[in-house]
C-alpha cells in the first residue's frame, strides 16, 4: 500500500504552488494528484493555464474534489474506477467498455481535454484530438502492482516533456507500468529509461 503523510502533504498551500509553477517555463508539463490539498491543486493549474504550462492530472486519491479539479487540466488520467465516477457512473461497475468509450468521447466533446483511462493487463485507452487510442500492456505475471498507476503517470509526464507524440509517451507509460508490477514495493519498483527501451 502507499500511505499519504498529510502532515507533509498539507504543507503544499497556495503560495507555494504559484511560487513552483512560477519557476517553470511556456511548454513545461506540470503533473499533480490528490495527496496535496486541493485548494493548492486549483492554484496550481490556474497559474499553469496563465503561463501556457500543460496541465497533467491524476485523479487518485480520488475525492470529492476530484471532478472539478479535473475539469480544469489539459490532460486528466484516471483508472477504471476513478474513470467511472469521473464520468458520472458507478465506482461498483467501472469495467463496461462500450460505456467508457461513450462517456471518453462525450467529456471529450464536451471540454476538448485529452483523457486517459489506465486498464491494468489492459493497457491504457485514451482520447485526444477526437482520436481514440489505444495500448497494450506487457502480459507478465505481476508481483505487486502498487505503484504502478504513479509510473504510468511518471511516464507519460516525462515523455511529453522530452517532446515525444502523445502516443509514444502513452506507450511508453504502459510499459513503465507493466514493469514496475514485476518488483515488490512502490518507488524500487520503478523501470528505469532504459529497462522501458529494452522492452519496446
Amino acid at each position: 500500500m502507499i500511505a499519504v503523510v498529510p502532515a507533509a502533504n498539507g504543507k503544499v498551500d497556495q503560495p507555494a504552488a504559484e511560487a513552483a509553477v512560477a519557476a517553470m517555463s511556456t511548454g513545461d508539463i506540470l503533473m499533480l494528484q490528490l495527496e496535496v490539498p486541493a485548494a493548492s491543486v486549483e492554484t496550481a493549474f490556474a497559474a499553469a493555464r496563465q503561463s501556457g504550462v500543460t496541465t497533467v492530472f491524476n485523479t487518485a486519491p480520488f475525492t470529492d474534489d476530484a471532478v472539478r479539479l479535473a475539469a480544469l487540466a489539459d490532460i486528466v488520467v484516471a483508472n477504471e474506477t476513478e474513470f467511472a465516477l469521473l464520468a458520472g457512473g458507478a465506482a461498483s461497475d467501472p469495467g463496461n467498455a462500450e460505456a467508457r468509450l461513450e462517456a471518453l468521447r462525450r467529456l471529450h466533446g464536451e471540454r476538448g481535454q485529452t483523457y486517459v483511462v489506465t486498464l491494468g493487463g489492459d493497457g491504457a485507452i485514451a482520447i485526444r484530438d477526437g482520436e481514440i487510442l489505444r495500448v497494450e500492456s506487457l502480459k507478465i505475471e505481476p508481483v505487486d502492482t502498487v505503484g504502478a498507476g504513479d509510473t504510468f503517470c511518471g511516464y507519460l509526464a516525462a515523455g511529453l516533456d522530452q517532446g515525444l507524440s502523445f502516443e509514444e509517451a502513452l506507450k511508453r507509460a504502459a510499459i513503465a507500468g507493466s514493469l514496475a508490477c514485476l518488483m515488490a514495493g512502490a518507488q524500487p519498483a520503478i523501470p528505469t529509461s532504459a529497462m522501458v527501451d529494452a522492452r519496446l
